[in-house]
């Protein structure tokens, strides 16, 4: 029997081993990390909504009323009124018939993609996909083809050569780690045209993109086009758990056969009513979309102008590419001592060349703090080598 420790030394010298750091208090664009004050940038609170005073007093509400857990799956006993609130009221957020709990978007993902495409049938998914993606394709026991990121004309060959027997496309809206956006007009287009249905993650882009934050489905207007959309509690509405919303025969279908589903207790009611609260937050006031949104032109401009290699995307996901996974962690760690917190990002995460800094924005901070993020990020990336440029004048990031 090969030896644990043998193992982790193996990580170790790859640079790939990983360790858990505490923050004290909630998530907010400052905190304490392992009892240090830093500026937050790798939280996915986007809105800023899991600290926000109606969202916590909705969960203590909650948990009060309903209690701190729902005690069974939810075909046994634990569908309870929380659940069925929030997801009538997601439904009608996204424009569709029905929406549908999980636990989690791993649970969401894995569970419905296995319930959906069958031995014998092909599923077709982005080379880039989140890793529950990858693993719901696995589970599924269909044929998997593995199209080259966000290339549409690929997808088309791969589909002619299944010769009818694609079952499904499946695809981030927003990539977690690229922060770039599916081409969603064009999936819909070959979805339609070789009779197979098309999923898309929203959990980036819920809260982040198109007419109130309704994601990038919604922005493309295509809303209702797409069969299954799913979403996330944990990530812009500041909760957790997750959800898909789809006709009702698809719902219907994936509570008698998702075992992601039919196997898992029922998430929390505070999580619940919590969910619901940012969610009602989200739609009274979306000039909180509008914020998140220039707060990443302000972090992604100043990054550039110090001369780091920012990916090419236009969201709240903004990657600085370094290749190595040792150096890319060397980089996080001496910003973490300058008082910033960006998480690196190693292999298995991301190809293996690819490793990078992501930072992720949120509404809530501030655009002296993220141009002074930069700039620390900028100057100890110069000290270790990884960029050998001098920053831009101020005038060319005004530009």
């Amino acid at each position: 029997m090969t030896d644990i420790g043998d193992r982790l030394e193996e990580l170790r010298g790859k640079g790939l081993h990983r360790r858990l750091r505490l923050v004290s208090g909630p998530q907010g664009p400052r905190v304490l990390l392992d009892g240090n004050p830093v500026l937050l940038l790798c939280s996915n609170n986007y809105l800023g909504l899991a600290d926000h005073p109606r969202v916590r007093t909705a969960a203590a509400e909650a948990a009060m009323r309903w209690g701190a857990g729902a005690g069974a799956s939810r075909l046994i006993s634990g569908n309870m009124k929380p659940h069925q609130q929030l997801e009538e009221r997601l439904a009608e957020f996204k424009g569709y018939e029905r929406a549908l709990l999980f636990g989690s978007g791993y649970l969401a993902n894995s569970g419905t993609i296995a319930a959906l495409a069958r031995q014998g049938e092909v599923v077709f998914s982005d080379e880039l996909n989140h890793a529950s993606i990858v693993d719901g394709c696995r589970l599924s026991r269909a044929e998997t083809f593995v199209y080259r990121h966000r290339d549409v004309e690929h997808l088309a060959w791969g589909l002619r050569e299944a010769k009818g027997r694609g079952s499904l496309i499946v695809t981030d809206s927003v990539f977690s780690m690229d922060g770039d956006v599916a081409p969603l007009e064009d999936l819909v287009r070959l979805a339609r045209h070789h009779d197979c249905r098309l999923m898309v993650d929203e959990a980036h882009a819920t809260g982040a993109m198109g007419p109130g934050g309704r994601g990038a489905v919604a922005a493309a207007g295509l809303s209702g086009e797409v069969d299954v959309v799913v979403g996330t509690l944990g990530k812009a509405l500041g909760s957790y758990g997750a959800y898909i919303c789809a006709n009702g025969e698809i719902v219907d279908y994936l509570i008698n056969t998702a075992r992601s589903f039919i196997f898992s207790t029922a998430p929390s009611p505070p999580s619940a009513a919590a969910a619901l609260a940012a969610l009602e937050l989200l739609e009274s006031h979306p000039h909180r979309v509008d914020q998140l949104r220039a707060n990443a032109t302000v972090l992604r401009k100043a990054l550039s102008a110090e001369g780091l290699a920012v990916g090419g995307g236009q969201t709240q996901i903004v990657p600085v590419m370094v290749g190595s996974a040792a150096r890319t962690m060397e980089l996080c760690e001496r910003a973490l001592e300058r008082g910033v917190f960006a998480q690196g990002i190693r292999p298995p995460t991301v190809p293996e060349g690819s490793s990078r800094l992501r930072f992720t924005v949120m509404s809530t901070h501030r655009s002296e703090g993220l141009l002074g993020a930069a700039k620390v990020i900028g100057e100890t990336a110069r000290e270790l080598g990884i960029v050998s440029s001098t920053p831009a004048s101020t005038e060319l990031m005004a530009a």
